[in-house]
């Protein structure tokens, strides 16, 4: 067992997919499979059950995981120890997964290198780093989540839109609206109300596979999309309105694994990013 072999168990582990694990290291899927199977080989057990779409985990690669992360963990920073030589700079690799808004993210960017003007901080986008900036629903089973803020989808629309002059919207104004939706987004089913309140089928005037590609659908005119209020707000050429009846809300936070704490740049953020909710909610 070497750190390579640990480095592609963390990735198909966290990823729950062989395509997006080799992507991320960089690696073809043939090498990535060998690597798994050289892993479980040297293990005795089987670590990932192969699915039709993605793979399961087995109690055993439960099991790994948290040693696996230690390891590396250790790994990395000796290799770090010597490379920066007497160099006192802290390094901290972060995760930004599922379209957090600009000021959210700007804002854990801001805490994470307030007192640590020397930090190296890396940005990777997806479920990568130390910890990631992410909605509640996409924390994995084994990850503590430190919740950050709490927003609800609105109504977005250009400001020349017929409904942009009222402030209040009702029921009966959304029969006729002309939806941008993101059907393999996994908020999508919660929004399907919104979408289609009588129980007919959707007829969508455009889809997109993100919140940031609705958004520029809903500038260029096409049609109104229902987007977390944080990816929307501050735009001089859209106008946000709330919905008729209680939005469906998401929750952003920090998702990480109790052993990624023993970096102590990742211990300082999160100490800075409870005070930071305990002020705002003071």
């Amino acid at each position: 067992m070497d750190i390579r072999q640990l480095k592609a168990f963390l990735a198909v582990y966290e990823t729950r997919n062989i395509s997006a694990a080799a992507t991320h290291l960089h690696l073809s899927q043939p090498t990535l499979s060998v690597t798994i199977r050289q892993l479980e080989a040297q293990l005795g057990t089987a670590l990932f059950l192969r699915q039709p779409r993605g793979v399961g985990i087995s109690e055993a690669a439960r099991q790994l995981y948290p040693r696996a992360r230690r390891l590396v963990a250790d790994a990395t920073a000796l290799n770090d120890m010597f490379r920066q030589g007497h160099d006192d700079c802290s390094q901290l690799t972060l995760g930004i997964e599922g379209e957090p808004g600009p000021a959210q993210i700007e804002t854990v960017l801001r805490l994470a290198t307030r007192g640590d003007p020397l930090l190296q901080l890396t940005l990777k986008a997806g479920c990568q780093g130390e910890a990631r900036l992410a909605p509640e629903h996409l924390r994995r089973e084994e990850e503590l989540f430190l919740p950050l803020w709490e927003e609800p989808h609105v109504l977005a629309m250009r400001n020349d839109h017929p409904l942009a002059g009222r402030a209040i919207l009702s029921q009966e104004d959304l029969h006729q609206v002309e939806w941008i939706a993101c059907p393999q987004h996994p908020t999508h089913v919660q929004l399907l109300h919104w979408y289609a309140p009588d129980g007919a089928l959707p007829c969508f005037a455009a889809q997109a596979d993100s919140f940031s590609l609705a958004l520029a659908l809903v500038a260029s005119g096409i049609g109104l999309a229902l987007l977390p209020q944080s990816l929307a707000a501050g735009r001089a050429d859209l106008v946000l309105r709330g919905l008729p009846q209680a939005a469906p809300l998401r929750r952003i936070g920090l998702c990480y694994n109790e052993t990624a704490r023993a970096n102590p740049a990742l211990a300082a953020l999160i100490e800075r990013l409870a005070q930071h909710v305990q002020t705002l909610g003071a």
